[in-house]
């Protein structure tokens, strides 16, 4: 590990400031991804900032919403009231993610920015675009079983590992960020951005942005939701394919619809065709299955994951089967 100074601060500006303007500098709450990356050389940081004492952690109702506190931990936000009476899409992503540890001292904004679990992004012996631009990407043709099969490029297949930012596309979610130049907001949709030929700049933040706050808007707490999430042991793993589903029902008639997936795409990916063909249908098994089987247009998968294509399509209907109690 590369040595670093350490520094606590229970001011935001002051860490914002310190972030922005020294080279290599980052904030640190959880840690939980931050140290491994350390530890294992994938990462090196000149500064360690502590934001454990800014506060931004509460959940709380507003009157067009719900604003859950960047620093609140991802078990207190998955077990709040007001998030699993409205959200059960977001409750049910946190409770699938990683394992109790974890989930008790990572923070909501730190899992949002969870770097990729692509093994040639972990391993410092091989090139990788991502890690160190213009060295190639040898899981193209390598071992890529895990990566992804939607929003790749010729740079970089790399997935999202992410429950969380996955639900919160399907609700709509706004990040809250405050930076050098002041706040601003950035809808959860566009916060990640694809890897095209820069796959190193991995969001639309830059040096010293923070995130503060997730908001969650009152409209999406009348839509029946739910997350499903396949993947290869029941507990402390990664999604090969997950699916966030937000429906607005007239008793089965679909009004709107949003559908998420995860664990295939190279950020939280979208699927508006699947969710132009569910609205204005009576949602039934045979319309489930007919999403399912739209879900994964475009994809391109590799060797070793073109079982994620079926895979993918199954998780997506049993997600609609689910939200829709058509079990």
């Amino acid at each position: 590990m590369t040595p670093f100074a350490y520094v606590r601060t229970s001011d935001p500006n002051s860490a914002i400031g310190r972030v922005a303007q020294r080279t290599g500098a980052a904030f640190i709450a959880g840690g939980t991804d931050l140290l491994q990356l350390l530890q294992e050389g994938v990462e090196a940081a000149t500064e360690l900032v502590d934001i454990n004492g800014i506060g931004f952690d509460d959940v709380s109702e507003t009157v067009d919403g719900v604003r859950i506190g960047a620093m609140a931990r991802l078990a207190d936000v998955a077990d709040d009231p007001l998030i699993r009476e409205r959200y059960p899409v977001v409750s049910e992503a946190l409770s699938e993610t990683a394992s109790p540890q974890v989930r008790n001292m990572a923070t909501i904004g730190g899992n949002l920015l969870q770097r990729t679990r692509c093994l040639y992004f972990r391993d410092i012996v091989t090139p990788c675009n991502k890690r160190e631009p213009g060295t190639g990407c040898p899981a193209q043709d390598g071992q890529n079983r895990i990566n992804a099969i939607l929003g790749g490029s010729d740079h970089c297949i790399a997935a999202y590992p992410g429950d969380l930012a996955v639900a919160l596309v399907a609700v709509d979610a706004e990040v809250m960020v405050a930076g050098p130049t002041g706040e601003r907001t950035i809808r959860m949709e566009e916060l990640h951005r694809l890897p095209g030929e820069t796959p190193d700049i991995e969001t639309v933040l830059t040096p010293g942005d923070l995130i503060t706050a997730i908001w969650i808007p009152l409209s999406a707490a009348g839509r029946r939701s739910g997350y499903l999430k396949v993947r290869d042991r029941a507990s402390f793993e990664w999604a090969l394919a997950s699916a966030a589903v937000s429906l607005g029902l007239d008793g089965d008639h679909i009004l709107e619809a949003r559908i998420v997936v995860g664990g295939v795409a190279t950020k939280p990916w979208r699927l508006r065709h699947v969710e132009d063909m569910l609205v204005d249908k009576r949602l039934d098994r045979e319309l489930a299955r007919s999403a399912g089987t739209l879900a994964a247009e475009g994809a391109a998968p590799r060797a070793g994951n073109a079982f994620k294509v079926p895979l993918l399509c199954k998780t997506v209907e049993r997600a609609l089967v689910r939200v829709g109690g058509l079990v």
